[in-house]
């Protein structure tokens, strides 16, 4: 099996040439050690996977060819992942594992007790990409940048429901089974929970259903690892 699989910026087909950038030149030829006619495995996100084989090398650039597929596009649900940024490693957890357990859009969103005022937008999309190298994926979700949670919520398509993770409820609203399956959203708010007008004012929303994650409180990118799991299990492609 290939060890290299890596993520080009550049539209994968038949018979294409396909230009590394220098971090990526570095990896394959000073890291990996690989050479002229060696094989690895890419994606670009959108045209699956494919084989290609090494057709120059130089210390900043190189050139690859795609040979075959090797593994057809497989796109998330339409989910997306609406949470409150936490420290900088526990937001990177949140979004790697996002994309490995399939979200089609992450969101961070400010609400009144969320503890950062900004993320690294670069840094959040190399580590999405990252995981989907690592994972075996062929999707990057979409990542935005940090918004106020009501001006989101303002915009928000009404024909796009969301699934509210709230640890005040002792037992969920809703019963994820009873739920019809389409455009959905999760939202997992900040360690702090969401504040009392936070609170009313989704519920006040049409298109917003409140669950439990079980009777204990649970940290934030726990609580997004779980919501998505369940929402996986059972209106997902699980």
């Amino acid at each position: 099996m290939n060890k290299i699989r890596l993520f080009v910026d550049h539209t994968l087909g038949e018979a294409q040439s396909v230009p590394l950038n220098k971090d990526q030149a570095h990896y394959i030829f000073s890291v990996m050690r690989k050479g002229i006619g060696e094989k690895i495995l890419i994606f670009d996100g959108n045209n699956g996977e494919w084989e290609a084989s090494i057709e120059e090398i130089s210390k900043k650039s190189g050139l690859l060819f795609c040979i075959k597929q090797t593994k057809p596009q497989i796109m998330p649900p339409d989910l997306w992942l609406l949470f409150s940024p936490l420290k900088k490693v526990r937001t990177d957890f949140i979004v790697e594992k996002a994309t490995e357990l399939g979200v089609a859009k992450i969101i961070p969103v400010q609400t009144k007790h969320t503890n950062a005022d900004r993320i690294k937008l670069n840094r959040l999309i190399a580590h999405a990409r990252e995981a989907a190298e690592q994972c075996g994926g062929t999707y990057i979700p979409k990542i935005e940048e940090l918004q106020k949670l009501d001006e989101v919520l303002e915009n928000f398509p009404p024909n796009r429901r969301i699934l509210i993770c709230d640890e005040k409820l002792e037992e969920s609203e809703v019963n994820l089974e009873n739920l019809k399956k389409g455009k959905w959203a999760i939202l997992v708010g900040p360690e702090g929970g969401f504040s009392e007008i936070e609170r009313n004012y989704l519920k006040g929303l049409k298109f917003t259903f409140s669950i439990s994650l079980g009777p204990r409180i649970l940290r934030a990118d726990t609580a997004a690892v779980t919501a998505i799991s369940l929402w996986q299990n059972y209106l997902g492609d699980w």
